[in-house]
C-alpha cells in the first residue's frame, strides 16, 4: 500500500516507519509539521536535519507549516490533500500508541482526506516498544524533556537500555508518551548511512529544556 508517515524524527514515529516498511508498504513520504520558526512541532528539530534523515532514508520530505492552535488541524488537512494528490498515497502511518484522543484526531483528519489512517504501534506496552527501539539498534537522542519530569542534564543522553531502566526507577514513563521527553533519531537500519550531528546550546522555557542539534 502507498502510504504517508506522519512523522516527527523521534523514536516513536521512526518504530511505526520502521513496521509499515518491513510489512512491505511504500512509503511515499515523510510528512513534517512545522512552526513559524521552521522548526517541527513539538520536537523543534531543524529543516536541514530533518532534510539529511529523508535523504538518508531516501523517502521524500514534505514540510508543511501549520499554525498553533485551531488553524493547526486546518493546516494539516489543507497540505495533506496536497500531498495526497501528489503521491496518491491511500494511508497514513501515525506513531501513537495508546491516547485515545490523539487516535481519535488522527482518524478523523484520515476520514476527511479519504484516506487510512495506520498505528502500527497501537495498545503495546510501551516499555517494550521503546526497547525495540534500541534492540533494532536505532540511535535516539534526547532533544527535549518536560522540566515537570526532567531536567537538562539529560538532554543530549542516547536512549539505551540503561536510561529505560533509569526512567523505570524514578517513576517516569520510560517510552515518553505523556511528553516527558523528545528524541531525534539518527542511525539505524532503515538509514542508508549515519546522521552525523552535534550537540548545540541549551534554552529553556517554564515548559521545557531543549537542545539545539546541529548537522556536524
Amino acid at each position: 500500500m502507498k502510504m504517508l508517515a506522519s512523522f516527527s524524527g523521534g523514536k516513536d514515529s521512526m518504530l511505526s516507519l520502521d513496521r509499515a516498511i518491513e510489512q512491505g508498504n511504500e512509503i511515499e513520504g515523510l510528512f513534517v509539521t512545522v512552526d513559524a520558526d521552521g522548526s517541527s512541532w513539538f520536537h523543534d528539530i531543524n529543516n536541514d536535519v530533518l532534510e539529511a534523515v529523508s535523504m538518508s532514508l531516501g523517502i521524500p520530505l514534505f514540510l508543511c507549516p501549520c499554525r498553533q492552535g485551531e488553524g493547526y488541524t486546518e493546516d494539516f488537512e489543507k497540505y495533506m490533500k496536497q500531498i495526497i494528490i501528489l503521491t496518491g498515497a491511500q494511508a497514513c502511518i501515525f506513531g501513537d500508541i495508546d491516547i485515545e484522543a490523539h487516535r481519535a484526531w488522527a482518524e478523523e483528519r484520515a476520514e476527511n482526506l479519504g484516506i487510512e489512517a495506520v498505528f502500527p504501534l497501537w495498545q503495546e506496552n510501551r516499555k517494550k516498544l521503546v526497547s525495540e527501539v534500541v534492540d533494532k539498534g536505532y540511535r535516539a537522542v534526547i532533544k527535549k524533556v518536560s522540566r515537570k519530569h526532567l531536567g537538562s542534564a539529560y538532554l543530549g543522553r542516547v536512549l539505551d537500555h540503561e536510561l529505560i531502566e533509569e526512567f523505570e526507577d524514578m517513576g517516569i514513563d520510560s517510552c515518553g508518551e505523556n511528553g516527558e521527553y523528545h528524541t531525534l533519531v539518527y542511525d539505524g537500519p532503515a538509514f542508508r548511512k549515519k546522521i552525523n550531528i552535534r550537540l548545540g546550546k541549551i534554552s529553556e522555557n517554564e515548559y521545557c529544556f531543549s537542545r539545539e542539534i546541529e548537522l556536524a
